[in-house]
């Protein structure tokens, strides 16, 4: 890992280029933003959600549950922001973060009040790593959470 402690900076939204080392938090559009911590310079971004991620601040530093894998970036990066400090954590196989995205679409179901096998595809690849696709969508973060649960009309 190139960054090993990150600053944690509170914004509204992120800015244009993230700086390596700096981890964004917009309270605002409920979501986290960095500089992969491989060095490899793609920006992850994580959504704060009930069945995503979600942070703690202690006042001084912040922590980021779960870990971060950057499944589909060429650096496959995966790691643990605690208290500031990026902690490397194992590759996982592509069996791995498979079993894992049904896990993920099954934990978005129940909460949400879905049923399993009619969810839709929920995320892109692109979007599953945590690379930023682009500014926030207009609305509030529940519409925006409902808009991306309800995926593409088709």
């Amino acid at each position: 890992m190139r960054d090993n402690i990150l600053e944690h900076r509170f914004v509204e939204s992120f800015p244009e280029a993230l700086q390596p080392g700096v981890l964004y938090v917009s309270l605002e559009y409920g979501s986290v933003a960095h500089s992969c911590c491989c060095g490899c310079g793609e920006e992850v971004v994580t959504p704060l959600t009930p069945t995503d991620w979600n942070i703690t601040y202690d006042g001084e530093t912040v922590t980021l549950h779960p870990s971060v894998g950057s499944w589909t970036l060429p650096c496959r990066s995966h790691y643990v922001i605690r208290r500031n400090r990026v902690i490397q954590a194992p590759p996982w196989s592509d069996a791995e973060v498979a079993a894992e995205r049904r896990r993920d679409r099954s934990a978005k179901a129940a909460h949400y009040g879905l049923k399993a096998p009619a969810l839709p595809e929920l995320v892109d690849p692109e979007r599953a790593a945590g690379v930023r696709a682009g500014p926030p969508a207009a609305g509030g973060w529940k519409s925006r959470l409902l808009s991306w649960l309800r995926g593409p009309k088709i």
